[in-house]
């Protein structure tokens, strides 16, 4: 069992600022996450989403609450799914690089998830992340 938090690190060719924008505005994370009601970057805002299983053939309920803010720098929601056992915490934190940013997301508590839903598995968390981070968002700056 792997009981690490999965890590992926991408740079981002937009400053900071347009970079937290696109992390905590819901009408730019539509564009590149997903749709959400409502998103505040304040700290016990609660907020979810429904997201589609691997196969398509089943959604989630995904239940979060914003736990930390420091702007431009770091944000952290829990994220945990309605009717399942498990916890996590999701993780984006930024470091400016000239006019880039370099964003690093953070999903721990993979290994709180039921191990016998195929979809909670830790192979489908890095490859939606690695799609979400290195393709959908990389793609939202190039625009």
């Amino acid at each position: 069992m792997n009981n690490q938090p999965f890590t992926i690190e991408r740079t981002i060719d937009a400053p900071v600022e347009k970079v937290w924008k696109a992390i905590t505005n819901k009408d730019d994370m539509k564009k590149w996450y997903f749709d959400l009601k409502e998103f505040k970057p304040e700290a016990g805002f609660k907020f979810q989403f429904v997201g589609e299983g691997k196969d398509r053939d089943k959604e989630y309920v995904h239940i979060c609450e914003v736990t930390e803010v420091v702007p431009q720098k770091k944000l952290t929601y829990s994220w945990r799914y309605e009717g399942y056992e498990g916890n996590s915490f999701v993780t984006f934190e930024l470091s400016p690089d000239g006019n880039k940013t370099i964003l690093k997301l953070t999903h721990a508590g993979l290994e709180t998830f039921p191990a016998t839903i195929p979809d909670f598995a830790r192979e489908n968390f890095v490859e939606g992340w690695t799609s979400i981070i290195g393709e959908s968002l990389t793609n939202f700056f190039s625009k």
